[in-house]
């Protein structure tokens, strides 16, 4: 159950330099890969001639080259050519709207009549010099819904994560759940506490002092279909928390954006964006060395949960006020796939009644 008409990111561009690259999204086999003037392209993954991955041929001068028998694919999913043979008349397979932006290659698995890059995620961070990223992804074998769950309710630092970025305090302080159209927020802010290993380190990093008390914040933010931004960051205590001077404290964003590639299992895009000391590469090498830990440890408890829910389908999860913030953004999901579903329902009656109507004027 997920969203089809909708952005998703599909994979990062060095992923396609140098051969096409298959993925499953939403449940859709996709090849991408360059066409003749630099562009992605996005194709279903499957040779018209006889069913080959198209993923495992090769790109020619902006051509797909299918590495079974060699029929050259356009980026517009029309046969081109074949050694001695006619193809011009091969149907096209499907073409999948794409663009390249922010970094990452997104891809539109519904209907492409409504796609609009204007809808696409606007990053603020992304194209700003003044910002450092730095992430990776990860193949995780879960449901979607249980990585939002996971990111959207942070009290599992405090034993998921307790080396790293858990403390007491996450489980001490509640955190404030709100919705605002189809954006839901957690927040949680502590207070004069110690700073966790994990943002001593990012304080080094800024040349600030790692051993005295700070203001901690998290800010989760998730947007359909499946993106969570989260502000985090620590400040020396009593300059402010989180509207602290930059002078004050070490700050950044969390960038989840979670793809399905099956109803178990996803593609996991994760990042840190900083707004500190951005020119400093090894700074960045750390936080991506220390967030690979932290998410890998997500990856073990995640996978070993939607293998007990696989195996036990007549038990129903429970709710506490912990889980406001994941609940909250199912409740977004199902309204948007129940919309997608009606609109689908609605075009396909009115596509029978115009066929029933036309079936009995030709009769006439």
């Amino acid at each position: 159950m997920f969203p089809k008409n909708t952005w998703y990111v599909a994979c990062t561009p060095d992923e396609i330099a140098a051969k096409p690259l298959g993925r499953r999204i939403c449940g859709e086999a996709i090849v991408f890969y360059r066409g003749e003037q630099g562009q992605v392209a996005a194709l279903e993954d499957f040779c018209p001639h006889r069913g080959a991955p198209l993923s495992l041929g090769r790109v020619v001068e902006g051509k797909l080259v299918c590495g079974y028998h060699g029929l050259e694919m356009g980026c517009d999913g029309k046969a081109i050519a074949m050694p001695n043979q006619r193809v011009r008349g091969f149907p096209a397979i499907r073409a999948y709207p794409v663009v390249e932006r922010h970094g990452f290659v997104w891809v539109w698995p519904g209907d492409a009549a409504l796609a609009d890059p204007a809808k696409l995620p606007s990053l603020a961070w992304a194209d700003d010099p003044e910002w450092a990223h730095g992430g990776g992804m990860y193949h995780v074998k879960c449901d979607y819904r249980l990585m939002i769950d996971n990111l959207m309710d942070l009290s599992h630092e405090t034993y998921v994560h307790a080396s790293s970025i858990g403390q007491k305090e996450i489980d001490d302080v509640p955190a404030t759940t709100t919705t605002e159209g189809d954006v839901v927020t957690t927040s949680r802010f502590m207070h004069n506490i110690d700073a966790p290993p994990f943002w001593r380190m990012a304080l080094r990093g800024n040349h600030l002092a790692d051993d005295v008390p700070v203001d901690r914040w998290q800010i989760c933010r998730f947007h359909p279909p499946s993106h969570v931004m989260i502000d985090v960051g620590v400040a020396h205590a009593g300059h402010g928390g989180f509207e602290a001077d930059a002078a004050h404290k070490a700050a950044a964003i969390v960038v989840d954006f979670i793809t399905p590639e099956t109803e178990t299992s996803i593609w996991y895009f994760w990042g840190m964006a900083r707004h500190f000391q951005p020119q400093d590469e090894a700074l960045t090498a750390s936080i991506r060395e220390g967030q690979h830990k932290i998410f890998g440890e997500d990856l073990e408890m995640l996978e070993s949960q939607q293998r007990n829910i696989l195996a036990h389908p007549e038990r129903r999860l429970l709710k506490l006020n912990i889980d406001a913030g994941g609940v909250q953004s199912r409740r977004v999901l199902e309204r948007i796939v129940a919309a997608e579903a009606a609109a689908a329902a609605a075009a396909s009656a009115g596509v029978a009644a115009e066929a029933t109507a036309g079936a009995s004027a030709g009769a006439r």
